[in-house]
């Protein structure tokens, strides 16, 4: 990938997109070269351009999947550009992974249009002469196809478009068949799950009305809560007709709030909350009593939180701006239940953070367990005696999860690992890790410890 540059690369901000193929091509500048985040970066596309349902579906596919397929399409380009593909402008370069992607990947699509609309692209944004530039690279694509695609074919990180650093870890965590089960969930477009908000609707009835509104929709098997879209009217349009009725939230997402159990009244702290999905699903189990305090370490993040709470109409989540892994003295055994959702490498979630698999890096897995470490430290100095801390992250890294408590109880003897229901088959579970390609849902980790009651002086 070309390097980043120090001036943002989107010089198409005043631009609005006019078709499918545009808006992706936005939001891959903003995902390569402004570093953001593909989920945000689309939402903020779609949200500006008027495009019809049809467009923004196409140009969600198309952006998620030229993200996903990054190391692929830039081994395409490094075999088809007479140039290094360094040194692309930017909008080149995202213009050819789109197009390229067109071909190789979206056998719906005739190769006349994904050919002709980049070039089209290219003359709209770039400058003279690159239009042909781009015509050259995607026809002789056509030309070589086949024997680019055996090429592919030999090489599994190319063929399962995930890096291969991460390949090799996950073939010898699974085995090489899981492994690819796993690389093929990634790939897949992931469904639309909302958690219904129970202070507001139930969730029958949140299905009676979204299927008056023409969605097709199903219940989670893993959550009460939970509702999978597979056909609506896109989500604008479906805030607009429920603005209080629901939250974005995957479902393993759902999980943590429903595992610790809270009880009406409590005083419940969320160390990592933002954007608000765990603290707002705890708030409403809670019937709207106790308080919940949300915290986070940058303000814009808390006024995220405080948004999301007035638009569920939840009146009892108080957010506080502080660093999870600093100690806050004055809140030593001040609540009945603490959630520790901790930073991870998210490796359970790439299938719905479409870049953050070419933004890891191996060694860059190493910076986590400290961190968690020192959030269970701290999470676990804030309960009461004889309270609850739920310890979350949403990967399948065993250094980050069973790992990481099995240390922290082997240095803290107060605390105890306690028995949950698993969410799907009512069995009495220490921990759950799930992971997509056994579960058929994002990878996460949950366990659920308890400080005892009262302290045994030993002499």
């Amino acid at each position: 990938m070309p390097a980043r540059n120090k001036q943002p690369a989107v010089s198409l901000q005043f631009k609005n997109p006019t078709n499918g193929r545009e808006a992706a091509l936005h939001v891959l500048l903003q995902v390569w070269f402004d570093g953001a985040y593909t989920a945000i970066a689309l939402n903020r596309v779609l949200r500006l351009a008027k495009l019809e349902e049809q467009d923004r579906r196409f140009a969600t596919e198309l952006a998620n999947g030229a993200v996903k397929a990054k190391g692929t399409l830039d081994f395409l380009l490094i075999q088809l550009a007479d140039r290094p593909v360094k040194k692309l402008e930017p909008v080149i370069y995202c213009i050819l992974h789109l197009g390229l992607y067109q071909i190789f990947y979206m056998e719906r699509i005739p190769v006349s249009a994904a050919c002709n609309e980049s070039v089209n692209m290219a003359k709209r944004f770039s400058h003279k002469g690159t239009d042909k530039f781009v015509n050259g690279v995607l026809r002789s694509s056509l030309r070589q196809k086949e024997a680019l695609m055996a090429e592919i074919r030999q090489k599994d990180s190319l063929l399962y478009c995930h890096p291969g650093w991460l390949l090799k870890r996950w073939q010898k965590q699974f085995g090489a068949e899981e492994a690819g089960e796993l690389c093929r969930w990634d790939n897949e477009p992931a469904a639309l799950s909302l958690r219904v908000n129970t202070m507001e609707t139930t969730r029958d009835a949140f299905l009676q009305d979204l299927r008056e509104a023409g969605c097709d929709a199903e219940v989670s098997l893993w959550c009460p809560d939970g509702v999978l879209i597979t056909k609506s009217p896109g989500l604008p349009a479906l805030l607009r007709l429920f603005p209080h009725s629901f939250y974005v939230q995957d479902e393993s997402s759902m999980l943590p709030a429903y595992v610790m159990q809270p009880h009406p009244g409590e005083c419940i702290l969320d160390l990592c909350s933002a954007p608000g999905g765990k603290a707002t699903h705890i708030a409403a189990l809670l019937e709207n009593s106790g308080q919940v305090t949300a915290c986070d370490i940058y303000p814009h993040k808390l006024k995220l939180i405080e948004e999301n709470a007035t638009r569920l109409k939840l009146d009892n989540i108080k957010t506080a701006l502080q660093d999870g892994t600093l100690l806050q003295e004055e809140w030593k055994e001040k609540f009945d239940r603490v959630l520790a959702d901790a930073p991870c490498s998210g490796l359970g979630v790439l299938r719905r953070r479409a870049e953050a698999r070419w933004t890891k890096t191996e060694k860059g897995l190493q910076d986590f367990p400290p961190l968690q470490r020192k959030l269970l430290e701290n999470g676990a100095e804030y309960v009461k005696p004889g309270g609850i801390l739920v310890y979350s992250t949403c990967t399948i890294e065993d250094n980050e999860n069973r790992k990481q408590i099995a240390d922290f109880l082997a240095q803290h003897k107060e605390w105890k690992q306690c028995a949950f229901p698993h969410p799907r088959t009512g069995e009495p579970v220490n921990e759950l890790q799930l992971l997509p390609q056994r579960d058929g849902t994002d990878g996460f980790y949950i366990t659920v410890l308890q400080k005892e009651k009262y302290r045994t002086h030993r002499l």
